[in-house]
C-alpha cells in the first residue's frame, strides 16, 4: 500500500545506475593507481617534483626552511665554509649563503612567473589573431615575429631591461618580451591545424558565426601546445632571469636573488669556491629538474 510520504520521497537509484557508479569509481582508482606505478617507474620524475616543490616552499615561506635572515651577518664568521651551521658557508660580510639562496628563490621565481605569463598571454593572442585572419594580417605579424626571432633572447631581454631600467620586474618584462614570438609561432601552427579540422568545417556549415567557432572550437582546441610550451619554457626563464641578474642587470645589493649571488662571489672563487659554486649549483639543480618536469609534458602530450 503506497502511502503520501512514499509518492513524495526521491526515486531510489537503480541497480544499473549503482553498478555503472561502482564500476566508474573501480576504473578512475586502477587510473591512478597506474599513474603512481608510472611514476614509480620513474625515479628521476619524482626527484624532480621534490626539488621544486622544495623550491616553491623556499619562495612561499622561507623561514621555514632556515634560521637566519637573508641580511643577517656576522663579521667573526667572514667566509665560513660550509658545515652544519652554515650548509653553504657564508659571504665575505658573514651571511648565511643558504638563507641567501632560500630567500632569493622568491625573488627569482616571481619574475620567472611574470615572464611566462606576460610570454604565454601576448604571444598567444598575437598567433590566435595571426592564424585566424590568415592573409594579409598573418604575413605582417608573421614578419614581425620573424624579426624578433632572429634576435637571441637574451641579447634582447638586455636591450630592453636597459631602456626600461635595472629591476627585478623589468627583467621579468624583458624575459617575457624576449619570448614571445614562440609562443606566437606554435599558436599560429595550432590554430591553422584546428582549422582544418571537419568538426571546424561542420560548424561553418551550421551557420555559427566566425566567433563562435573562435571561441567554441578553435581557441580551446589550440591551447594544450601552448600550455606545454610553458611548462618547457619555465627552466629557461629561470635561466635567463639569473643570467641577467648575474649581468647586473636585476635586483640591486644586498637584495638575494640566485644570479646575483653567484656574481658576489665570483671574485673570491679562487680561494673560496663555495661562494658562488653552491648557489650555483642550486640553481642549476633547479633548472634541470624544471627541465625534467617539462620534458614528461611534452611526452604526455604527445601521447
Amino acid at each position: 500500500m503506497t502511502t503520501e510520504l512514499d509518492t513524495l520521497a526521491p526515486p531510489r537509484p537503480s541497480a544499473t545506475i549503482r553498478s555503472a557508479t561502482a564500476t566508474g569509481r573501480r576504473v578512475t582508482a586502477r587510473a591512478a593507481l597506474r599513474r603512481v606505478g608510472e611514476l614509480a617507474q620513474q625515479p628521476t620524475l619524482v626527484i624532480a617534483w621534490a626539488i621544486v616543490l622544495v623550491v616553491i616552499g623556499w619562495a612561499i615561506a622561507p623561514s621555514l626552511f632556515t634560521s637566519y635572515g637573508p641580511y643577517d651577518g656576522d663579521p667573526a664568521a667572514s667566509f665560513a665554509p660550509p658545515s652544519a651551521e652554515h650548509w653553504f658557508g657564508t659571504d665575505r660580510l658573514g651571511r648565511d649563503l643558504f638563507a641567501r639562496s632560500v630567500y632569493g628563490a622568491r625573488t627569482t621565481l616571481t619574475a620567472t612567473l611574470l615572464a611566462i605569463l606576460i610570454a604565454f598571454g601576448v604571444g598567444t593572442l598575437i598567433g590566435l589573431i595571426a592564424g585566424f585572419a590568415k592573409g594579409t594580417v598573418d604575413t605582417a605579424i608573421m614578419r614581425v615575429i620573424d624579426v624578433f626571432l632572429a634576435i637571441p633572447g637574451l641579447l634582447l631581454a638586455m636591450v630592453v631591461v636597459s631602456v626600461l631600467g635595472y629591476s627585478t620586474h623589468n627583467i621579468a618584462l624583458a624575459v617575457g618580451i624576449s619570448s614571445i614570438a614562440s609562443f606566437a609561432r606554435v599558436m599560429r601552427a595550432e590554430v591553422f591545424t584546428v582549422l582544418t579540422q571537419d568538426y571546424v568545417k561542420a560548424a561553418y556549415g551550421l551557420g555559427v558565426s566566425r566567433l563562435g567557432v573562435l571561441a567554441r572550437h578553435v581557441v580551446p582546441n589550440s591551447l594544450s601546445s601552448v600550455i606545454a610550451l610553458a611548462a618547457l619554457e619555465v627552466g629557461a626563464a629561470v635561466l635567463a632571469v639569473a643570467s641577467l641578474g648575474f649581468l647586473g642587470y636585476g635586483a640591486p645589493p644586498p637584495q638575494p636573488e640566485w644570479g646575483l649571488l653567484v656574481a658576489e662571489g665570483r671574485d673570491y672563487v679562487a680561494v673560496h669556491p663555495w661562494t658562488s659554486i653552491l648557489p650555483g649549483a642550486a640553481l642549476a639543480v633547479v633548472v634541470i629538474a624544471a627541465h625534467r618536469i617539462s620534458t614528461s609534458f611534452r611526452k604526455g602530450q604527445r601521447r
